[in-house]
C-alpha cells in the first residue's frame, strides 16, 4: 500500500515525511523532481500490542504503510505538476497533501492554507481533464458510441466545472473499468495542516474543514515542528512534552489511524507463540481473499477460518483455550472479516 505525500515548495513536507517515518531526509525542497524518499510506517495498534504481552511471541510485526515524499512542486513557475511527479501520484493509492499553516522567513508570501488547497485541487483537475480530453479525442475520431465515451464525457463535463472526480458518482461499476487513466482527483486525499508548534493543539479551522467537506478530503492538522522533537526524546519526556501542549498523544498515531480509514483498510490479526503480526486488507474482503494474504496456498486450499475476538484472546491466550471456552467460531469462504479479528485458517493443498 503506497501513499503518496504531496505539496507546494516551504509547506514543511518533507519534514512531516521524516517526524512520521523516523527517517533524515533532506529538507528545503533541494532534491531533484526524479528522486524521491521512500519509507514505511508502522501502523500503531495497542490491541496487537496487548496480545503479545499475553502470548510472549518470539515475533510481533505490526501493519505496514510504505510513504513516498515526492518533490515539492513551486507555485511560482506555473507548470503544474511535472511529468514524473504526475506519473508517482498516478500510481499511488492515495495522496497526502502537506499545506503549510506557519509563517516562514525564507518565503515571500504568507501562509494561505485555503489559497494553496485550492491551487493543488485545480492542477489535479487539470491534470485529469487534460487525460479525459485526450482520449476522447482519440475516441471521437473512431466514430464509435461505446460505454468508455459516454463515462468520459461525463468526466469531461464535471471536471470543466473544476470539480474532482471523487464527487462524481457513474452507475455502478465503472469507475474500476477506468482506473487505468490514474486520475488524480478520484483518489482518496487527505489534507495535512501543518502548523506551528504554539498552535498544535487547536482545531482545524472551521473554513478550511468546510472546504474540505465540499471537496470530499479529509483533513488533519498537525505540527512537524512538534513531531521532530518527539523523535528525540524518551516514551516519558515525549508524553510530558505533549501534556505540555495540550495533547494527549503524538499526530503520527492520529494520522495513521486517519490514512487507514480513509482508504478502507481493517486488521486481522494471526496469533501464536512464534508470531503476533497485523495483515491488513480492504474493507470487505471475503476471508478466503484475506487468506491470500498470508500465502496463495492458503488461499487455494481454503477450508475454512477459526475465527476469535481480540479482547478474548488476550484473556485466554491461545486458539486452544478459545476454543475451549467456546469463544471460537467456524466461518466459511464467503464471510467477511471484521477488523480486530483473529483470524486462524485451515487449509489443504
Amino acid at each position: 500500500m503506497k501513499v503518496d505525500i504531496v505539496g507546494f515548495r516551504g509547506a514543511g513536507k518533507t519534514s512531516v515525511f521524516n517526524a512520521l517515518t523516523g527517517l533524515r531526509a533532506e529538507v528545503g525542497g533541494y532534491h531533484g523532481e526524479d528522486t524521491k524518499n521512500l519509507g514505511n510506517i508502522k501502523v500503531p495498534d495497542k490491541r496487537l500490542k496487548a496480545m503479545a504481552d499475553k502470548i510472549q511471541p518470539k515475533k510481533l510485526t505490526y501493519a505496514e504503510i510504505v510513504f513516498s515524499d515526492l518533490a515539492a512542486v513551486n507555485p511560482a513557475e506555473g507548470k503544474g505538476f511535472v511529468p514524473v511527479i504526475l506519473a508517482e501520484m498516478r500510481a499511488a493509492e492515495a495522496l497526502v497533501h502537506v499545506v503549510r499553516g506557519f509563517e516562514n522567513p525564507a518565503l515571500s508570501e504568507d501562509a494561505e492554507p485555503m489559497r494553496d488547497m485550492r491551487a493543488f485541487e485545480s492542477e489535479m483537475v487539470l491534470a485529469d481533464l487534460i487525460v479525459a480530453e485526450n482520449r476522447l479525442g482519440r475516441l471521437k475520431k473512431e466514430g464509435k458510441k461505446s460505454k468508455e465515451r459516454e463515462y468520459l464525457e461525463k468526466i469531461q463535463a464535471h471536471l470543466e466545472e473544476d470539480l474532482p472526480l471523487r464527487l462524481l458518482e457513474l452507475e455502478e461499476g465503472a469507475w474500476p473499468g477506468l482506473a487505468g487513466f490514474g486520475f488524480l482527483s478520484r483518489k482518496p486525499c487527505m489534507v495535512l495542516l501543518n502548523v506551528a508548534e504554539d498552535r498544535a493543539a487547536e482545531p482545524v479551522p472551521e473554513e478550511i474543514s468546510a472546504y474540505a467537506e465540499t471537496r470530499g478530503l479529509r483533513v488533519l492538522a498537525v505540527s512537524g515542528q512538534v513531531e521532530m522533537e518527539l523523535g528525540d526524546l524518551d516514551e516519558e519526556e515525549g508524553l510530558e512534552y505533549l501534556r505540555s501542549l495540550g495533547l494527549e498523544e503524538p499526530a503520527k498515531d492520529r494520522f495513521i489511524r486517519d490514512v487507514y480509514a480513509m482508504l478502507d483498510l481493517i486488521s486481522f490479526f494471526t496469533a501464536g507463540p512464534d508470531e503476533v503480526r497485523a495483515w491488513t486488507i480492504r474493507n470487505g474482503t471475503v476471508a478466503r481473499k484475506a487468506a491470500g494474504k498470508i500465502h496463495s496456498d492458503i488461499e487455494r486450499g481454503f477450508i475454512r477460518a477459526e475465527v476469535m475476538q481480540w479482547p478474548d484472546m488476550v484473556e485466554l491466550g491461545s486458539d486452544a483455550k478459545c476454543r475451549e471456552a467456546g469463544k471460537m467460531r467456524l466461518e466459511g469462504k464467503e464471510y467477511l472479516p471484521k477488523d480486530g479479528e483473529v483470524i486462524h485458517f485451515r487449509f489443504n493443498v
